[in-house]
């Protein structure tokens, strides 16, 4: 006799459920976190009897903070540094989720320098990719933000020869200490420096004591960056799109960050020990299990549709990826290019519900945008069934350095 496909299918979803809710795992920022109906370590997909109603009720899917937060952070004056001559020029590389951190530690060093600063262009991730800030970025609303804070030029002086420009590496959210004795020096001997921005560690927690530094990194943060209008249009467009297909949901989506190359890396490997990235099958019996229904309107991250989301789509069909909802003028620019880096971090920030099915700076940096804006239903995909909930550690702990500027 002949096994039916379906039965195939769900065989290996409640296998895969059964393995998801043995990896008992304790990460920082990626913490498993989801109390199973009833508390019951033997609870299983079959034997919770997980009831949307029931649990949208009970937990919220789809509700976060009833209000946005408001900025707090106070702008800080350019006349409480001296001023000199000289400017730091930087790029911006690596996606938005690193733009973000980039232009802080940029700002952070020009104002205690006293210098000025140059407005960077934007590097891709393949040799010769190359963008000038105003083709993703609004130059008019950042040069605004920073009036008062420091000196901006939007192109480094003729006179000034960037082979005389000495390179100098800051480790992300950088301080004044290190400032004072690592980056002065330099800029004292050559007069000018090139900025370059490491990342050590994932570091986006609360900030303990506030100084003036976290209030110009609070505003270049969460201040300081807009989208061109262009793209602007093109996101807003897209979640509109999305809201459209989600009536059965009242206009309410999810995002989740998805990425099929990333989860082939080695960061992304499977462990017994820890775990830090999801794939499509995993995230879709994660779904089922908090009490999403089958009409629910996922946005995936991934640009084109691979045969890996297929697991996600059969039990959720509304399933999309850029390629399926971008307006069809928009794609020759902006699909298969470092916009979608772009495209995919502000419709994550917009959506109604945040999943990141892959750790890391894009996930922390998408949390800071939605706190300020009470979009907090950041779900973390690593269910268990001792754990308390399953809201992004970052959110329920509030200790995010975004809840350093906002209140």
């Amino acid at each position: 006799m002949g096994l039916d496909l379906r039965q195939v299918v769900a065989a290996v979803l409640t296998l895969t459920m059964f393995v998801m809710l043995g990896n008992m795992i304790k990460r920082d920022h990626f913490d498993n976190s989801l109390q199973l109906p009833g508390g019951s370590e033997d609870a299983n997909f079959e034997t919770a009897k997980f009831d949307a109603t029931h649990v949208r009720k009970n937990i919220g899917l789809w509700k976060g903070d009833a209000d946005g937060l408001k900025p707090c952070w106070v702008k800080p004056s350019a006349d409480d540094v001296e001023q000199t001559q000289g400017f730091v020029t930087f790029a911006l590389t690596n996606g938005p989720e690193y733009h973000i951190s980039q232009i802080a530690d940029a700002v952070i060093v020009a104002r205690s320098l006293g210098a000025t600063l140059v407005i960077p262009d934007i590097r891709g991730s393949q040799p010769g990719d190359k963008w000038n800030f105003e083709d993703i970025y609004d130059v008019d609303v950042f040069m605004k933000s920073m009036e008062g804070v420091v000196r901006v030029a939007k192109d480094l002086p003729t006179h000034i020869s960037t082979r005389n420009i000495a390179a100098v590496k800051v480790p992300n959210r950088v301080t004044e200490d290190y400032i004072a004795e690592h980056v002065e020096p330099i800029y004292r001997t050559k007069g000018s420096i090139r900025l370059a921005t490491y990342f050590p560690s994932i570091n986006m927690r609360k900030a303990g004591k506030k100084g003036d530094t976290d209030s110009v990194a609070c505003l270049a943060m969460f201040g300081s960056l807009e989208l061109q209008p262009e793209m602007h249009e093109v996101v807003d467009s897209m979640v509109e799109r999305l809201r459209t297909l989600s009536r059965n949901s009242d206009g309410q989506f999810i995002a989740v960050d998805l990425r099929v190359d990333m989860l082939n890396k080695k960061g992304c490997q499977n462990s017994d020990i820890e775990k830090s990235c999801y794939n499509a099958q995993e995230i879709a019996v994660f779904f089922r299990q908090i009490g999403f229904d089958k009409d629910t309107t996922v946005y995936v991250t991934e640009s084109r549709w691979d045969s890996s989301l297929d697991s996600l789509k059969d039990l959720f069909p509304k399933t999309y990826t850029k390629e399926a909802i971008m307006p069809a003028d928009k794609k020759k620019r902006f699909l298969d290019s470092e916009f979608e880096k772009v495209i995919d971090f502000y419709v994550s920030a917009e959506s109604d519900v945040f999943v990141p099915a892959i750790s890391g700076l894009f996930y922390a940096n998408v949390v800071g945008k939605r706190i300020g804006s009470g979009k907090t239903r950041i779900l973390v995909p690593a269910p268990s069934a001792s754990a308390s909930n399953f809201l992004s550690p970052y959110v329920s702990n509030k200790n995010h350095f975004a809840y350093s500027c906002y209140c």
